[in-house]
């Protein structure tokens, strides 16, 4: 309670004011109502020290908080980059698949919901991309990868289009491709048949599984199913290169051969009679595969998405495999193995900046 005018007196109500407003308890009473409102009708700094110490320290909290979050959430996030880099490394180190078969897979070609896992490296290579070019034309990129497909909401239509690691949106779909989309890649491969076939013949065996694998063939992933590349995911084979001069030199003058990311491959495949290739999906739907006819015996049958279809000696068909597709060798044993010359190209709606980007973000590992 203050006592008296003297300037002890005032000098004793401020230190008991300044007590109160730090949560001292005082002894004020009615009777200096009239004292206070006087007080408060006094000059006083818009901001008192205190106040604005304990408001400075409730800032740098929260600006401590905010940042240790960041810290976790990016430290999260490499650590799923790094998990779903080492996935990407073995899935860009194994082998291809067999014929229509999708890009190499651990968990096999037809598995959907690769994309989910790769996304936070998919992510941070196309912002790499984008510091280092720009992020012009990078809309559909971007969508690809911040939403990739998972288990049981593939993104095509009625769920029979499922690719595994990249779906690039608002890209035309149909399972069959028409020749006149890549008329140019079209028909350098059908002129350069007899160079191929002849290729083919120079590199064959009897395929009869009882002697070991020539040089240049990989292992069958499926009974029946062998393949010989030129490019696997992306990297050029350069000894199964040099034996075969005429498809190489074809390879070298398309226009179109996804020939720089772990998406493109190339080479013969061959699938004896009575093999079945049960459904499955590619890894991507920016990606088109050509089928040129080397050796088609009766009773083979390719169906993508639904719709089937057989190849033609000496012409190219054009396949989305991420749509769902069964390949079948129905004939008999003395009709020898279908033998097709597969080409992986960019598809046609694909802009250069997209291929550009893609290239990066999924070029092989060194």
């Amino acid at each position: 309670m203050w006592k008296g005018n003297s300037p002890a007196g005032s000098q004793g109500a401020a230190m008991e004011g300044t007590g109160g407003e730090l949560g001292v308890q005082g002894n004020w009473g009615p009777e200096d109502a009239p004292g206070l409102l006087a007080r408060a009708s006094l000059t006083m700094l818009p901001w008192p020290l205190p106040l604005a110490s304990s408001a400075l320290t409730l800032l740098f909290g929260a600006l401590t908080s905010l940042f240790l979050w960041y810290c976790y959430r990016l430290g999260s996030q490499d650590m799923q980059a790094l998990g779903a880099g080492s996935r990407a490394r073995g899935v860009r180190g194994g082998p291809v698949g067999c014929s229509e078969a999708s890009g190499p897979s651990p968990r096999g070609p037809g598995d959907p919901g690769e994309g989910p896992r790769t996304e936070g490296l998919v992510s941070r290579r196309l912002r790499a991309y984008a510091r280092r070019y720009s992020w012009a034309g990078m809309g559909r990129v971007r969508r690809a990868a911040q939403g990739g497909p998972g288990p049981g909401r593939g993104p095509g239509v009625l769920g029979i289009q499922r690719p595994g690691l990249l779906f690039l949106p608002d890209l035309p779909s149909a399972p069959f491709v028409p020749r006149d989309a890549q008329r140019h890649d079209v028909e350098l491969l059908e002129s350069s048949f007899p160079a191929i076939l002849r290729d083919f013949g120079a590199v064959s065996w009897d395929f009869s599984g009882t002697t070991p694998l020539p040089r240049g063939w990989s292992p069958p992933l499926a009974p029946g199913c062998y393949q010989l590349l030129l490019y696997q995911a992306g990297r050029c084979q350069p000894t199964n290169c040099r034996r075969c001069p005429g498809a190489y030199r074809a390879l070298r003058g398309l226009r179109s051969f996804m020939s720089a990311n772990t998406f493109g491959n190339a080479g013969f495949s061959v699938l004896l009679p009575g093999a079945r290739l049960e459904g499955r999906c590619g890894p991507t739907n920016a990606r088109v595969r050509c089928h040129l006819g080397l050796k088609i015996p009766p009773g083979c049958e390719l169906v993508v998405g639904g719709e089937p279809q057989c190849w033609a000696e000496g012409h190219c068909l054009l396949v989305d495999d991420s749509f769902l597709h069964t390949v079948a060798h129905n004939g008999s044993p003395e009709d020898g193995p279908r033998v097709v010359f597969i080409v992986d190209l960019w598809h046609p709606n694909v802009a250069g900046a997209e291929r550009q980007a893609l290239d990066f973000v999924f070029a092989p590992d060194p």
